[in-house]
């Protein structure tokens, strides 16, 4: 697993709950592995209680499977989850880029523009983490530029087995980064120039890839994702 440093302020249960919740996302602990409190706690120096805490909180999300008598395992991708999130982000990124484009603070589309530069260098760096981070960056600034940011947040917080699928795809399809780089440039330009015809197509194709994604990795990764007959069950037994 990535360590990573605790923030000012930040408690200790809130700091293990987002150094396993980003390993998670970013598959540092990959779907289907066994994971313990009492490693946690061990590599972070902490007590058990605030990795219990983290655990019960990351299973309420659906990122950990917790099954008595055997243990705690990372969940696998759920595709349901998946194409919900990206018909929740497809709905209301679409309504956001459109007001973007009317209207955003030039404070903004500054930052959305140095948001660009350093994915290109993340990119020559082969850097897919810090390229994903900046991704969920600058889509979180669009929001904020459009007083939107509380529904960033709800979104941020349903994405997970979505985003799971996307740095999946970020690791095994390297090429690829600079086709999400040239969407990237397109919404900002769309932005900049009041483009809203240029803002809600490039959104489309944007979001619409992790379909196109899905597939490939479904083929190639299976182990990583709930099988479709369990998927059923899970539905039908909630």
């Amino acid at each position: 697993m990535l360590i990573i440093e605790q923030k000012p302020q930040e408690s200790i249960r809130e700091y293990v709950y987002r150094f396993l919740r980003m390993n998670i996302i970013d598959l540092n602990l990959p779907p289907g592995q066994n994971i313990s409190e009492q490693d946690v706690a061990t590599q972070l120096s902490v007590s058990r209680t605030p990795v219990r805490e983290a655990f019960i909180k990351l299973a309420q999300e659906n990122l950990l499977d917790i099954i008595p008598q055997k243990g705690t395992y990372v969940s696998l991708i759920d595709i349901d989850q998946v194409e919900e999130s990206k018909f929740a982000r497809e709905t209301l990124e679409k309504e956001v880029i459109q007001q973007a484009c009317i209207d955003f603070p030039s404070e903004d589309l500054f930052q959305l523009q140095s948001c660009l530069a350093l994915q290109e260098l993340c990119i020559s760096e082969k850097n897919y983490h810090q390229f994903f981070e900046l991704d969920e960056t600058m889509h979180g600034l669009i929001f904020k530029g459009c007083k939107k940011s509380r529904t960033w947040n709800m979104l941020h917080l349903m994405n997970a087995h979505y985003n799971r699928v996307r740095i999946l795809n970020l690791k095994v399809k390297e090429f690829e980064w600079e086709q999400l780089l040239k969407q990237h440039r397109a919404l900002v330009d769309a932005i900049r120039d009041h483009d809203v015809d240029l803002g809600k197509k490039t959104i489309d194709l944007h979001l619409n890839k992790v379909v196109v994604d899905l597939e490939h990795l479904r083929n190639e990764q299976g182990h990583y994702f709930l099988p479709f007959k369990q998927q059923l069950f899970t539905m039908t037994n909630k």
